[in-house]
């Protein structure tokens, strides 16, 4: 790979390790990117960062950290700020869901994603906005949810924390304009990846046409991170139920989707 196509020099992306991480990492270094992988998971990272530069010839550096860790957090944050190889892509990617009536959570499984979904991301966003706002230039692409347009019964905390990343990403799109940085919110539907099993979320009454790839959502996502778009809702039928919900008042679709969860529960 030359990288004659190459938008980006060097891309952090967080969650790299499996599912659309993965696929926009795939995606990047294919593109000639080199890339800064985060996760949990150092012996998949170090699987996936071998497969990489092996195929596309880009450098590949391995950050394995805990985002819902304190100290694992500022570390892939000092990266970002680093200026010796800045970081011009930063993709705020992992989340995760624990699905289940919020009287049957424990306050572990609140607060662990809230701190994952809603404050690491945070942090990340910050940490990218002063790194690229004094260099003119920069994009962040941050994984939101179609569920954060929505009330989420079964999944309150997942949907409310998506609902902050999709208004997080609507204010800074209009904060960041003329600056030279770029924002993009992405909301990815049902995607077949690790995601519904590791949440416990029962996914087989859904329809085979809701479900999309993760190297589909990585390829919507990153063209629209491209074009400078603040927002894409990948998939038509998502795009399409998104449309819709604008419409729709809150207390309906509040009734709506009460009554949709116990048919299919």
């Amino acid at each position: 790979m030359t990288g004659e196509s190459r938008t980006w020099e060097r891309a952090l992306v967080t969650g790299a390790s499996a599912g659309i991480g993965a696929s926009m990492c795939r995606a990047l270094a294919a593109e000639g990117t080199d890339l800064v992988i985060v996760a949990r998971d150092r012996v998949r990272l170090s699987e996936l960062a071998d497969e990489l530069a092996a195929a596309h010839a880009v450098k590949v550096t391995v950050l394995a950290a805990d985002l819902g860790d304190g100290l694992g957090l500022e570390e892939v944050a000092a990266r970002i700020g680093e200026a010796g190889e800045p970081v011009d892509l930063v993709v705020n990617n992992a989340g995760f869901a624990v699905a289940g009536d919020y009287a049957d959570l424990t306050a572990d499984d609140v607060q662990s994603q809230i701190d994952v979904n809603v404050a690491a991301l945070a942090r990340l966003t910050l940490a990218a906005v002063r790194a690229m706002v004094p260099r003119g230039s920069g994009s962040i692409l941050n994984v939101s949810s179609v569920a954060g347009l929505a009330p989420g019964p079964g999944t309150a905390v997942y949907s409310a924390t998506k609902a902050f990343v999709s208004s997080l990403g609507q204010s800074l799109a209009a904060e960041l304009h003329g600056t030279g940085v770029t924002i993009t919110t992405l909301h990815p539907g049902f995607t077949r990846t690790e995601f519904q099993e590791r949440s416990g979320y029962a996914a087989s009454h859904v329809p085979a046409m809701l479900w999309q790839s993760a190297d589909d959502v990585a390829a919507a996502a990153l063209q629209a991170t491209k074009d400078g778009r603040s927002s894409v809702v990948s998939g038509l039928p998502n795009r399409v139920a998104a449309a819709l919900l604008g419409f729709v008042p809150r207390g309906v679709q509040t009734r709506a989707i009460r009554t949709v969860s116990r048919l299919i529960g």
